[in-house]
């Protein structure tokens, strides 16, 4: 019989991807078959699976740690901004409209079912499932044909765990706070709390641990210390902690409005040679050597916000002083000469000028590129891994001279001085070939090697052993040793 546990969270980041990721891992180590779920995920960083689709970066990498390629089953609803009040709904991997929230709130009783399906496929074969939320339980306003908290939860009948952050303070007001707000039959199924992120004396803690389980009469199952450190993709949050070593490549990457896929960089931030500096919105673009355009779920709409910030006028002066410049998916559209969406694929329908950099234009299309691929960098027959995920076709002469033999087609652009590139690869970086090509071109000439996958791999490990260490799951019967 498949167990399934979800974790939800009293807030966003408070650490139900990594604690899923962790029990995943922990589970398999076991012995155990284990599946990631989310039933509903909102996030800008996707990953393409093997069979074609595309579900959050956070259930591939939670795939991983289960020792399973990323499926669309994993993350059956898919919903990926792209204003204030709409996104794009993505169901069993494939996107199906843009729709405003309310929109959307009324689709959720088809949006369930899609649930439902994938959940049901996945008990017959493994043998845990374990969910992730989404955002919080408590929130009232969003109760109604739920289907990322608790609304799932009550569907499939399974135990529910609420994950606290002590780090951001407050916690026992989060987690009895939550629990208040659950209905009757809610609360029955909560098996417990954790609390995450817990720096310093434990014994400190213990009158709140015990006040708390003689309030709420529900155990907490552990308390996570801060793991310092730890390297795994974010969901949604952009980390800002930066180094600045002396002799590195200086590499800055503007946040757009509706950047996406900035896993792209996780590699460089960790890389000896590499300082990495996200810039965001109202802040100029500092000196560096190298500045990446990232991918965007807006590009039109994000050209204006590069001009808003007068980033614009910073590339021009880098490119001017010598400075690279590289563009990745939508960032490499922008490098063109123009974006056109007659169709109104990611917001109105229109045309925008791009940067002109590049002599190509775009136009966005319904129907969107999901690939994973494998080719060669076309001047040096370096091996690159990576994947695809956009929205239109570009042509133009500029993309007579490409970067990339993908076999079945050509990827990206150079410019003749070479100081100007761009690719529709994202994790481009995250493989040593490609990633030591891109930093010679940048201006590293001995690239230090750095075993990216090994780094996660580590990463999952010791997460997994600080949960086996200070969790208490004999609640839950099968997580006993």
């Amino acid at each position: 019989m498949t167990k399934t546990l979800m974790i939800q969270g009293c807030t966003s980041d408070a650490g139900k991807s990594v604690m899923v990721a962790g029990l995943c891992r922990l589970l398999k180590r076991r012995g155990l078959g284990v599946a990631p779920f989310k039933p509903q995920n909102m996030a800008l960083n996707s990953a393409v699976t093997s069979d074609g689709g595309e579900i959050g970066r956070a259930q591939a990498v939670q795939a991983r740690a289960c020792g399973l390629a990323p499926h669309t089953d994993f993350n059956p609803v898919l919903l990926k901004p792209n204003s204030d009040t709409g996104a794009q709904v993505i169901i069993h991997g494939k996107a199906l409209s843009n729709m405003e929230a309310a929109d959307y709130h009324h689709y959720k009783k088809r949006a369930m079912t899609a649930v439902l399906e994938s959940h049901q496929r996945l008990q017959e074969k493994y043998d845990w499932i374990i969910v992730e939320g989404a955002g919080s339980p408590a929130e009232i306003n969003l109760r109604e044909h739920d289907i990322a908290n608790m609304g799932f939860a009550e569907a499939v009948d399974c135990p529910v765990i609420i994950v606290a952050d002590i780090d951001r303070g407050g916690v026992f007001a989060h987690l009895v706070g939550t629990l208040e707000l659950l209905s009757a039959t809610e609360q029955a199924r909560v098996a417990g709390f954790i609390i995450n992120r817990f720096r310093g004396d434990i014994s400190l803690l213990q009158p709140g641990l015990d006040w708390l389980e003689a309030r709420t009469g529900k155990p907490v199952l552990g308390v996570i210390p801060y793991i310092h450190d730890l390297h795994l993709e974010a969901e949604d949050a952009i980390s800002t902690q930066q180094k600045s070593e002396d002799g590195a490549l200086n590499i800055v990457v503007p946040v757009l409005s509706r950047i996406s896929n900035h896993t792209d960089f996780d590699v460089l931030r960790l890389h000896p040679q590499v300082n990495l500096h996200f810039v965001g919105k109202g802040e100029r673009l500092p000196p560096c050597e190298l500045i990446i355009l990232p991918g965007s779920k807006s590009t039109r709409r994000d050209l204006d916000f590069i001009r808003d910030n007068g980033w614009d006028q910073d590339i021009a002066k880098h490119l001017r002083y010598g400075g690279k410049l590289m563009g990745i998916c939508g960032g490499f559209q922008m490098l063109g000469t123009a974006v056109h969406d007659p169709e109104g694929i990611e917001g109105e329908a229109g045309s925008s000028k791009a940067l002109g950099y590049l002599d190509f234009d775009t136009v966005l299309a319904a129907d969107k590129i999901l690939r994973q691929v494998n080719g060669t960098f076309i001047d040096s027959g370096r091996a690159v891994t990576a994947y695809e995920i956009h929205a239109g076709q570009s042509q133009g002469p500029a993309l007579e001279k490409p970067l990339i033999n993908l076999g079945s087609h050509y990827d990206g652009a150079m410019s003749d001085d070479q100081q100007i590139i761009g690719s529709y690869l994202h994790g481009i970086f995250d493989h040593s070939e490609a990633r030591e090509q891109l930093l010679q071109w940048a201006g590293v000439s001995a690239v230090t090697a750095l075993d990216y996958d090994k780094v996660i791999e580590t990463n999952l490990d010791r997460l997994a052993d600080s949960l086996d260490a200070h969790l208490n799951l004999s609640v839950l019967g099968a997580f006993h040793h």
